[in-house]
C-alpha cells in the first residue's frame, strides 16, 4: 500500500557544491503483525542526478518515511556515475535489465523531449538527457525499472570507445550530427 502524501515529493538537495537534486519515485509501507498489533515500516525508492550527466539511486527502509527518504538519497549518493552523452541525447540504442523489466532507450533528434513513462523518466530527466526514446517493459515495478534504466545507461559507449575496444581508428561520429559530450 502506497502512501500518497509523499508520493512523487521532489526534494531539493541543499548540498551546494555538487548541486545534486533528489526525487523521491515511491514510498510504500510494510505491515508486520507482532504480539501487541501491526508494526509498519517504510520503503523509499530515491533517485539523486545533477541534469550533467550524473546519476545515482537508492533503497532506503525504515520504521518513520523522513528516514527511509534520508536512506534511499544516502545510498543513491553513493551509487552516483557519469553517463555518455552525444549532444542531448544518448550515443546508440540499448537495453537494460533487471529481473523482470526490461527498458529500451533509443537516441531521439533535437526537440523530441524525453518520451518515458514511470521510473525511467526521473533517472533520465536527473541523468541530463534531454532527448530520448524510452519504452518500458515486463514487470512495471517502480524500483525494477529505475534499475533497468540505469542497467541500460551504464550500457552506453561512446563510438570512440567501442572503436579503441575494437582496436579500429575512425573519425569520430555522432548520430544526429551533435558533437559527443562526456560528462
Amino acid at each position: 500500500m502506497e502512501n500518497k502524501l509523499y508520493k512523487d515529493r521532489m526534494i531539493k538537495d541543499d548540498v551546494s557544491s555538487s548541486e545534486m537534486e533528489e526525487y523521491v519515485v515511491q514510498v510504500k509501507r510494510c505491515s508486520k503483525v507482532v504480539k501487541g498489533g501491526r508494526r509498519m515500516s517504510f520503503s523509499a525508492v530515491v533517485v539523486v542526478g545533477d541534469h550533467k550527466g550524473c546519476v545515482g539511486y537508492g533503497l532506503g527502509k525504515a520504521n518513520e518515511v523522513a528516514d527511509a527518504i534520508r536512506k534511499g538519497g544516502d545510498i543513491a549518493r553513493k551509487t552516483l556515475f557519469q553517463i555518455k552523452l552525444c549532444g542531448t541525447t544518448i550515443p546508440h540504442d540499448v537495453l537494460g535489465k533487471f529481473s523482470a523489466s526490461k527498458v529500451m532507450l533509443k537516441p531521439a533528434v533535437d526537440g523530441t523531449g524525453v518520451i518515458a513513462g514511470g521510473g525511467a523518466r526521473v533517472v533520465l530527466n536527473l541523468a541530463g538527457v534531454h532527448n530520448v526514446l524510452a519504452k518500458s517493459m515486463g514487470s512495471n515495478n517502480k524500483w525494477n525499472v529505475v534499475h533497468a534504466t540505469i542497467n541500460a545507461l551504464q550500457q552506453l559507449r561512446t563510438k570512440a570507445e567501442a572503436d579503441a575496444m575494437r582496436g579500429v581508428s575512425r573519425p569520430d561520429h555522432c548520430p544526429a550530427g551533435a558533437p559527443e559530450t562526456k560528462l
